[in-house]
């Protein structure tokens, strides 16, 4: 969709904002993250030489104004990247609906020159902000009638820019796949689930769980998914007539097959289909009335808005304050407001009243009952989570059940990764639903050839989501010196499709059955390949389930250790992470943890780098942020070691700042797996699983399976918006086998961001930004990757 001379790349730095004066402010609800968004403005807004102002308490500084509205400098913001909620403020304010509000408002504003804002907020505040740049000449023409300001300041401030970004913990945005907080608000829900469970556990309890969300279902329905509730009550979808019933059926077949805890999560705002509450304490009433279960009700409030934000909205905010700047240095009177936000894996921009509307229809259609409509306007993202969930939640009797005759086998390859089990509880709830056999191996393509293989049922994966690791075992061994006994084992227990849950290895492992097709009929069926693996290191695929838990490790890590550096002043920390020769985890680690370099395999350095970056660590002392916080990926460079960079940098820097070394090794690997993952797995693999029915069914011929075509043998990924499968054999090309990564990698466009914000002068593509695009009811078909 883009013109001729769109084809000449766009680089940030023929852009400026000199003469320009940016305000920066938070309104509404608080959210994580937002502090990320004010640091990535404010130092994107000084980086392009434009002068940027905090305004504090949101728009009732605005129009208090004196030291409510503050020209600040890089180093304010310093810090701040780790810290919940919003260090700039935010209120809700009265005067600010008033015209009279919005008068004292554009005067404060126009004495400092100030004609672009960059308002981070829920839709109220958006739709305020509109409002006021609507109105903008009208008020400065009624200042300079009274005469407050002059003819001059008329014509000189005639335009305000606006762009918006939505720190919302609820999700409830039309437009964006996520916004600022809501990641960092699901992590916080499921580190109280799954503390709960345990206690649920012991006392074989049910557990009635409150979560925010007035409006919107959006957090409720994705911590269910997450952590395998029994039922969830959403805004958008209310049950049945007769819930009760089937509600407390459900939970007496669960108790019945031995499961000892029930979780219900209701979202504050749920409702029936007659537009009345229902509250936890209803459902606990109820579950106490009908089954006698020991039940309990823990409404979480304000817990979900607290703590530091996560990995995910540190660096989903940094990119929008970057975009948000960018936007604003090229607004003309004639762009509409926007709002910026990402769609898949890519920034965007969309008009902000288009999403108001969207946004606002929704919850038309909800008080009209049209509640199909609601989860449609809600979003594909909404959509395909409220479908997964329906489909892993409630098994259907045996009998409802289709039977395929089909058996499918499932396993792990490669290093563990968090968010494994999740994808190996999908694809055997998901398979059984089709009506095939599932088969779990043991410990990789090894234990596939030791013949360590049994079905497995629907129940033998409950409580999987939350378990780290990998339950069913896995190995890096490749299956080509097992390629016999593989076939023995396929041929023996009939498997007619392949599943398999991992990193590089499976990748490796799936061209080479595929290359033995000629020799054996056995390996003539539908195989698939979902990437796990904390390197996301896996061509085909942007994100790898595990990868986010991982970053989430290194940039708690880094929280502490920055502290430490804090107390101790001039110190500076060397930090090794895993990924082999991907730089991914080093990269994304050091934009969310707002370190001052990020050492990489894919883009070389020598000497004279490192000599540059010791410089710039000691111009960094000369200020008032005495710490710093480099981090180096394992296999960046076979020389420049992690001890010898630690060398380098204690010589270099002798008498200005000492230094430390910390190598965080396979804690990247374990933990609990983050929503992200747990998601993200669920949902690829379900869909994975699907793909191999549909597989089944086109290669039966005559009674049996045979599939030898490259279509046949396929890699589930994420590209920029869509979910793909990509033929492994196609993917050949784009693969660096010695380095064991993809040749081509979308994060390293991300790079120049992260040295933009630890101020080093660098050179930034930003062709893909800038085309304002419209918020458009999306297709069925077109299934993103947003969680």
């Amino acid at each position: 969709s883009r013109s001729a001379m769109d084809h000449q790349p766009k680089f940030f730095e023929n852009l400026s904002g000199a003469g320009k004066a940016i305000g920066v402010l938070t309104s509404g609800g608080d959210a994580q993250g937002m502090n990320a968004a004010v640091r990535a403005v404010v130092r994107m807004g000084i980086y392009v030489n434009a002068k940027v102002y905090f305004i504090y308490e949101g728009y009732q500084g605005m129009v208090d104004g004196g030291d409510n509205i503050v020209e600040v400098s890089w180093e304010s913001v310093s810090s701040i990247l780790q810290v919940g909620g919003t260090v700039i403020g935010s209120a809700r304010c009265k005067s600010f609906r008033t015209r009279e509000g919005r008068l004292q408002a554009a005067f404060n504003l126009v004495q400092r020159g100030i004609t672009n804002l960059c308002v981070i907020g829920g839709d109220g505040s958006l739709t305020g902000a509109n409002l006021f740049r609507e109105e903008w000449s009208g008020l400065l023409e009624e200042l300079a009638q009274k005469g407050k300001i002059d003819a001059e300041a008329v014509k000189k401030y005639a335009y305000l820019n606006i762009v918006g970004m939505v720190g919302s913990i609820d999700n409830d945005f039309c437009g964006t796949d996520m916004t600022i907080g809501t990641d960092s608000a699901l992590h916080r829900i499921i580190e109280v689930v799954d503390a709960i469970m345990t206690t649920a556990q012991s006392h074989q309890r049910t557990f009635v769980l409150e979560v925010m969300g007035r409006h919107c279902g959006y957090l409720a329905l994705v911590s269910a998914l997450a952590c395998g509730a029994d039922w969830v009550f959403i805004p958008e979808y209310p049950p049945e007539e007769g819930w009760e019933d089937s509600m407390c059926v459900k939970l007496s077949e669960n108790r019945a097959r031995k499961k000892r805890l029930n979780i219900i999560i209701v979202a504050e705002g749920a409702i029936d289909c007659h537009n009345k509450p229902i509250t936890s304490e209803k459902v606990k009433d109820l579950v106490v009335q009908r089954l006698g279960f020991d039940t309990r009700v823990t409404i979480l409030g304000h817990v979900q808005r607290g703590g530091t934000p996560s990995a995910f909205d540190r660096i989903l905010a940094s990119r929008m304050g970057v975009e948000a700047v960018l936007a604003l240095l090229e607004a003309t009177p004639a762009t509409p407001a926007c709002v910026v936000s990402l769609s898949g894996n890519q920034a965007v921009r969309l008009p902000l009243m288009e999403c108001v509307q969207m946004t606002q229809e929704v919850q038309k259609a909800m008080d009209e009952g049209r509640f199909l409509e609601a989860v449609r306007l809600r979003g594909r993202s909404f959509e395909n989570n409220l479908n997964t969930y329906k489909l892993l939640s409630h098994k259907k009797p045996d009998a409802e059940l289709p039977k395929s005759n089909f058996n499918v086998a499932v396993l792990n390859v490669g290093a563990p990764a968090a968010g494994m089990n999740a994808a190996v509880r999908a694809a055997v709830r998901v398979g059984i639903t089709e009506g095939h056999k599932i088969f779990a191996v043991i410990d990789g393509f090894e234990g596939f050839a030791r013949g360590k293989i049994k079905e497995i049922s629907w129940g033998d994966v409950g409580g999987w989501t939350g378990q780290g690791g990998s339950i069913l075992g896995t190995k890096r061994t490749l299956p080509a010196k097992y390629l016999e006994k593989i076939a023995d084992q396929m041929r023996t227990n009939n498997i007619n499709a392949l599943m398999v849950i991992g990193g590089f290895e499976a990748y490796l492992g799936l061209l080479e059955l595929s290359a033995a097709r000629e020799k054996y009929d056995e390996f003539c069926v539908p195989m698939v390949m979902v990437p796990a693996t904390v390197s996301n290191n896996v061509p085909g695929s942007d994100f790898s389930i595990g990868a986010d838990t991982a970053l989430n490790t290194i940039t708690d890590t880094c929280d502490r250790i920055k502290q430490s550096a804090s107390g101790t002043k001039r110190r500076v920390f060397i930090i090794e992470t895993m990924g082999g020769y991907c730089g991914y985890l080093a990269n994304m680690g050091a934009l969310a943890a707002g370190a001052d370099a990020a050492y990489i395999f894919e883009e070389q350095f020598d000497i004279r780098e490192l000599q540059a970056n010791v410089e710039h660590l000691t111009e960094k002392m000369k200020t008032s942020i005495q710490r710093g916080l480099v981090l180096r990926n394992e296999n960046c460079n076979e020389n420049y070691t992690t001890d010898f960079i630690y060398q380098l940098y204690s010589e270099e820097g002798k008498g200005v700042f000492d230094c430390r070394k910390n190598v965080l090794g396979h804690m990247q690997q374990g933990g609990a797996p983050s929503p992200f993952d747990r998601n993200f797995g669920t949902k690829i693999s379900a869909k994975a699983m699907q793909w191999i029915s549909k597989k089944l069914k086109e290669t039966y011929r005559k009674g049996k399976v045979f599939a030898n075509t490259d279509d046949s043998v396929c890699l589930l990924g994420i590209r920029r918006r869509n979910l793909v499968f990509q033929p492994v054999a196609e993917l050949k090309s784009e693969t660096d086998f010695v380095h064991r990564i993809p040749k081509e990698q979308w994060w390293l466009k991300l790079r120049p961001l992260m040295k933009i914000l630890a101020k080093y002068k660098t050179s930034y593509d930003v062709s893909d930004s800038g085309q304002l695009e419209h918020v458009a009811m999306l297709p069925k078909e077109a299934e993103t990757g947003a969680i």
